[in-house]
């Protein structure tokens, strides 16, 4: 994946001393977040994790298994075959339409939530946009690809995430599972970003062998997609080169998630029509 082609930092002009008052609001304080938050309940349950944090914030105390059940989670096919490991990857964790379905059934109705693609990029100051929302009463998730944006001399991390966000203010945007603050900048970077995922090298090589059978690619609803990125030339590549550095420490694949932001408040408050109704978030270009 070209990790240029992520759209940077916040769009528009730059906001006064009152303008980043204005944008500061705090679902949890960071002392609440710290005993508050759960952390990752299980392999590939960010997701899971996720909305228990923001049933937490919306007043339900729902068992983390019942939540986890909700949302349905996917594992990774660790012991499978290369081509079924690859496809298991694909869609390991959870979409944001997974997300919200699980929130509205372990709630039992009472949560809603509305995604916001953010890819292609989108005419928004992350911050101010998020506070505004947050404000009014909603709690959002980020649907982020961790494999952008990686400061130099860091390992690329092996997965997308998904995180709940408690805060804004002037220090940056409040997360959980960890618990962090990161840069508007560097957040929105990696909400913006193709629905590709990079698969390491060694866990391609640790599971070809000479029987290795791709035509399963052939039956996936996505197969354009996988013909696209020429996985299997991809593969190929990498098994035949022994020489560090003459193919790419990866293959790309294609991924079930998007990129994005989903909100969620109570069904029954007077802002589920709003969020429901609103717009979605205009292109840059």
């Amino acid at each position: 994946m070209d990790s240029s082609s992520p759209c940077g930092g916040a769009v528009g002009q730059e906001r006064s001393a009152e303008d980043e008052k204005d944008q500061s609001v705090m679902v949890w304080s960071l002392a609440e977040a710290m005993q508050k938050q759960i952390l990752q309940i299980g392999s590939s349950a960010c997701g899971a994790t996720a909305v228990i944090n923001v049933l937490q914030a919306l007043g339900f105390d729902i068992p983390s298994d019942v939540v986890d059940r909700c949302v349905q989670t996917r594992l990774r096919k660790n012991d499978a075959p290369l081509a079924e490991y690859l496809m298991s990857r694909c869609v390991a964790g959870a979409t944001h339409q997974q997300l919200i379905e699980g929130a509205e059934k372990a709630s039992e109705g009472r949560v809603v939530g509305r995604f916001f693609s953010f890819y292609p990029e989108r005419s928004v100051e992350l911050a101010s946009w998020l506070a505004s929302w947050m404000r009014k009463g909603t709690v959002p998730v980020v649907t982020m690809n961790m494999q952008v944006a990686v400061p130099e001399g860091q390992e690329i991390p092996d997965a997308w995430h998904h995180q709940m966000i408690f805060g804004v203010g002037t220090e940056g945007i409040y997360m959980t599972n960890p618990l962090e603050i990161e840069k508007s900048s560097l957040v929105k970077r990696r909400l913006c970003s193709e629905s590709l995922l990079l698969v390491r090298r060694q866990d391609v090589l640790s599971r070809f062998s000479d029987g290795s059978d791709f035509s399963v690619f052939t039956q996936l609803p996505d197969q354009s997609l996988w013909e696209q990125l020429d996985v299997v030339g991809q593969v190929e590549r990498i098994v035949c080169s022994d020489v560090p550095g003459e193919v790419s420490d990866h293959v790309v694949i294609p991924a079930a998630y998007r990129s994005g932001v989903t909100l969620f408040t109570l069904r029954h408050s007077e802002l589920t029509n709003e969020l429901l109704s609103a717009s979605e978030l205009p292109l840059l270009y």
